[in-house]
């Protein structure tokens, strides 16, 4: 057993943009820290792991002791409870931080064989950050921390360890170890995580917090529940372990890898299973949508950026809306404007692919984030309204600019649909530059001058794939030119565009 050393309270592991590394002390005793570092799949497990210790630390009873408590109160809170937990925060030793002592029959992987950005088997490098480096405690308290939900599904995982005498939930139909399951935070293809952003991370994490009000009217029977910190269960399937698959901690702090730190690298198995989507269950970072008979849930796409599931992100601002939901956004977004004049919506995650039970990063699976900032004196059903027809108008933009490159090739015998496809998401690169605008622009009623700039953001994309250099070019060109008038409503702004 390694020996008790590297306590995350006191040392620096926690990436803070701008600054470096930092200890749990100093998220909770520094205000001026504007956000977190890091990959967006680190950003969102540390998240959850600082909102457990806000929860357990503080969890206000309702709205108005809520914003009593406030960003500063919150963080007094917290460094109160982080001093009377120091000895549950040690990276190893006895009681090591969210591992189990008891895994250690489990084989020993490396630790960049359990990291998704990690080259591993007969995988090509592209690159040298996936090469697998020497980690640091520091990294190891960061990966630790990251597979409790993120964990890669497969045969990584040595499932023949099975600590809940009668546990079957690790094995095949046939009696024999499965692989492993995909991290309960993580999916079949990566959720598209959400946290409401305030100006500094303390506000960032207050914005978050749920009070016992609203934890009550969640799908978590056993309600906040108690961090894994303070009581780790004994096996995949102890009282402990039932109490954490349905309460909010459980949510938070999944523990669905069961892991233990050694000289080598680490053992690591298959840990608590929880219930998903299907079964009504998504952690509240996660939205869903349970009003169709087939749940569903709103995944990460590297073809979509996080921004452009604004609007189904805040459905429930429309009236009668019946969209995506997302315990965080809609709990916290109504309360933040009478306390914030601005308001971040932060979206990220991973996505991954599968193939026979394997999960892996490959071809187009990346990292994706974005942050939108909203005023609150926008904030209603009016401006919604105007940014989700706004939206709409963008998508039949692109479908535009979709249809006229490929029928450019068309003319021209030749087959268009990667073209096409490219020329579009070139169109969406472009807007995202400016959607900031237009959202501010959707509370000021105003989006004309915006719409003559998508629409000259479309003549780019598609002038930039359909060349008219020759006389066969030029007359695809022009028979195929994109035309906006409709959009516009305006023949002026038009002329003045497609020249």
């Amino acid at each position: 057993m390694l020996e008790n050393h590297f306590n995350l309270i006191d040392s620096p592991w926690i990436p803070i943009a701008d600054e470096g590394r930092v200890s749990l002390k100093q998220i909770f005793s520094q205000t001026n820290y504007r956000a977190l570092g890091g990959n967006p799949v680190q950003k969102i497990a540390i998240t959850k792991l600082l909102l457990a210790i806000a929860q357990a630390a503080c969890t206000p009873e309702d709205e108005g002791e809520w914003a009593k408590l406030g960003a500063e109160g919150l963080a007094q809170k917290c460094s109160d409870y982080l001093t009377k937990h120091h000895d549950d925060f040690w990276l190893y030793g006895e009681k090591p931080f969210l591992q189990m002592p008891q895994i250690s029959p489990a084989v020993t992987q490396n630790l960049g064989a359990v990291l998704p950005e990690i080259a591993t088997g007969n995988t090509t490098v592209l690159n040298s950050i996936q090469i697998e480096s020497e980690l640091s405690d520091a990294d190891k308290a960061m990966l630790i921390v990251q597979l409790m939900g993120f964990g890669l599904g497969g045969k990584k995982t040595d499932n023949s360890i099975v600590l809940s005498a009668g546990y079957r939930g690790k094995s095949n139909d046939k009696g024999k170890a499965s692989t492993g399951k995909a991290g309960t935070s993580l999916g079949f293809m990566g959720f598209l995580h959400n946290f409401l952003q305030g100006e500094t991370l303390l506000q960032t994490l207050w914005l978050n917090l749920l009070t016992q009000e609203q934890i009550n009217g969640l799908a978590y029977d056993n309600g906040l529940g108690v961090a894994p910190w303070e009581k780790m269960p004994d096996g995949e399937d102890c009282e402990t372990a039932k109490q954490l698959q349905n309460s909010l901690m459980g949510r938070l702090i999944p523990l669905s890898r069961f892991c233990l730190l050694n000289e080598t690298g680490l053992h690591y198995s298959e840990g608590i299973s929880h219930l998903d989507y299907k079964n009504m269950m998504v952690d509240p970072s996660v939205a869903a949508n349970f009003s169709s008979k087939i749940p569903k849930v709103l995944w990460v796409d590297t073809e979509r950026r996080p921004w452009r599931s604004l609007t189904a992100l805040l459905s429930f601002m429309e009236k009668n809306g019946s969209g995506s939901d997302c315990i965080y956004i809609r709990g916290g977004l109504l309360r933040a404007r009478e306390n914030l004049a601005t308001i971040g919506v932060w979206s990220g995650g991973l996505r991954v692919s599968s193939n026979a039970g394997e999960q892996y990063v490959s071809g187009s699976d990346d990292f994706v984030e974005s942050v939108s900032f909203l005023h609150s004196d926008d904030l209603g059903e009016n401006w919604y309204a105007r940014l989700k027809n706004e939206m709409e108008e963008l998508d039949h933009l692109s479908k535009i600019v979709y249809g006229a490159t490929f029928n450019y090739f068309k003319d021209q015998k030749s087959e268009g649909k990667n073209e096409a496809a490219q020329a579009t998401h070139l169109f969406w690169q472009l807007c995202e530059r400016r959607f900031q605008d237009l959202v501010d622009a959707c509370g000021e009623s105003d989006t004309n001058s915006l719409r003559k700039t998508f629409a000259h953001f479309a003549s780019t994309a598609y002038n930039a794939y359909c060349s008219h250099d020759t006389a066969r070019q030029l007359d695809a060109w022009a028979k195929n030119l994109p035309n906006f008038g409709k959009y516009l409503k305006d023949t002026k702004q038009q002329e003045e565009v497609e020249a």
